[in-house]
């Protein structure tokens, strides 16, 4: 699935209500498709923050993927493309929780609810943010983890 949009927040439940759809017809089960929608509107709250500074009338592209991880769990594979401001991605960092504010923790959702995250500068300019999460495995009642 291909969505683009404009760095517009009116455009976030649009993407939210899309990429929980996709999440359930995958079988990711309502407490991971929830994590996963976070993460990707995080993602997109800092294109508009940080990439675009607030313009509201940028190119942002979503794709989302199905895919399977080393075990076989099913999973969706993320992009997020904009053409705001490079950054160093060696910079894109969480902030300190301990320091107690609101907001700035975007980053900090990605790197706790995705199995892999990267992101990157392409040469054309903007930033690319690949991300996967996988199906928990869930366990059993009786069943032991590893059996």
């Amino acid at each position: 699935m291909e969505l683009t949009i404009t760095s517009n927040a009116r455009s976030l439940p649009i993407v939210r209500s899309a990429v929980e759809k996709m999440a359930s017809l995958e079988g990711f089960a309502a407490d991971d498709a929830h994590e996963l929608t976070l993460a990707i509107d995080e993602a997109l709250a800092n294109v508009i923050k940080h990439g675009y500074n607030g313009q509201p009338d940028q190119p942002i592209s979503i794709s989302l993927e199905p895919v399977r991880s080393a075990d076989g769990r099913a999973g969706l594979s993320v992009a997020v493309r904009d053409r705001g401001r490079q950054v160093d991605p060696t910079t894109i960092k969480s902030r300190d929780l301990a320091e107690v504010r609101p907001g700035g923790l975007g980053v900090h959702i990605i790197q706790s609810v995705m199995d892999e995250y990267n992101y990157s500068c392409p040469p054309d300019g903007g930033m690319l943010l690949e991300m996967k999460k996988y199906v928990s495995k869930h366990v059993a009642p009786g069943e032991q983890i590893g059996s």
